[in-house]
């Protein structure tokens, strides 16, 4: 039998990583297979690839992929702030961040923001089940109002969207997801693998063990038939040339990256752009009153600066440079220091 390989010659199993311990039927395998697939798609040696976590079910999924890739799983909810450490010693690698609702809505949410705010150059993946899993199942901070799952009464809090917060803060791309929209996930963390900066893909993925009932709205049966895809997404890698790839029926509308790949949106209802931060609050806000999930590529800006660029770093990474090279010299520490003192 031939094993298939990717663009570099390697073949998927390179890109796995040990059996899942999650319940079966969890939405977050669903997602490990997408970074898996995407990972070997893009063609990036898997030891340029550092996946981080916190604590949690979702930050237990770097184990089953990417075995070899470097990985550090961090406290609860301080994944960004180890990665930001991570990416300023080292720029040329991949960061895939994976967290989940708890991890990042509740006890992470200030390192959220300020990972947004500094433009880190990382794909943020938040695994959102709506509940704790890892604790019996309690409502998390961004499960939708009215919504109930199994043996509990309905949730009365509010909910924090985390897509409307990153669009708030000017994240640079901003995408919801659904981890039963194996399609529609892969377009989407395969350019977010080649945007410049911070990706945020917030991943409806649903618990199959305390909330596997239609009335709660994170359900695979609720999402399913409350999803409103607001584009079908094909994503075009930088080694493929455009005209190669089919193109779809109807309108679309083509969005260059960083690396020279394409992201194509096809519209699918009423024509949307995702340059337009406002009709994508609203579009979030909307689907929130009408109890619908609203996915696709919500929000995307090109021309921002990385944390890496605004801190003048050197092309090198700053783990290749030699001692000599960060270490000043006895003069130029001298002039600095007088300048402090004058």
């Amino acid at each position: 039998m031939t094993i298939k390989l990717n663009i570099i010659e390697l073949p998927k199993s390179d890109y796995q990583g040990k059996p899942s311990s999650l319940c079966p039927g969890c939405g977050h395998d669903q997602i490990s297979t997408v970074i898996i697939n995407a990972a070997w798609e893009n063609g990036i040696p898997p030891e340029r690839i550092a996946k981080m976590s916190g604590i949690g079910c979702s930050s237990k999924t770097p184990a089953y992929f990417l075995g070899k890739s470097h990985g550090f799983n961090t406290l609860h909810g301080r994944m960004p702030s180890v990665t930001t450490g991570a990416c300023m010693a080292n720029k040329d690698l991949c960061f895939i961040g994976v967290s989940g609702d708890g991890d990042t809505a509740s006890i992470g949410m200030g390192q959220f923001v300020h990972a947004i705010r500094r433009n880190l150059n990382m794909v943020y993946i938040i695994e959102n089940n709506g509940v704790y899993g890892l604790t019996k199942g309690q409502y998390s901070a961004t499960v939708e109002k009215g919504s109930r799952k199994r043996k509990a009464e309905e949730n009365r809090q509010n909910p924090i969207d985390l897509c409307a917060m990153a669009i708030n803060l000017g994240c640079s791309f901003v995408a919801r997801s659904f981890s039963g929209s194996k399609k529609q996930l892969t377009a989407l963390i395969k350019a977010a693998m080649s945007h410049r900066g911070i990706a945020v893909i917030d991943v409806i993925s649903p618990c199959v063990t305390f909330a596997n009932n239609d009335e709660f709205f994170r359900s695979y049966g609720y999402v399913k038939d409350n999803e409103t895809e607001l584009h079908s997404p094909d994503y075009i890698p930088h080694h493929t040339p455009v005209e190669e790839v089919d193109i779809p029926a109807g309108e679309y509308q083509d969005i260059e990256l960083f690396d020279g790949a394409t992201l194509r949106l096809e519209t699918v209802g009423n024509e949307y752009d995702p340059s337009d931060a406002m009709a994508a609050l609203a579009a979030i806000h909307k689907a929130e009153v009408d109890k619908m999930h609203v996915t696709g590529l919500l929000y995307f800006d090109a021309d921002q600066a990385t944390l890496d660029e605004e801190l003048s770093l050197s092309d090198t990474p700053l783990v290749d440079l030699s001692d000599d090279e960060l270490r000043p010299s006895e003069q130029a520490l001298a002039d600095l220091l007088a300048d402090f003192r004058s």
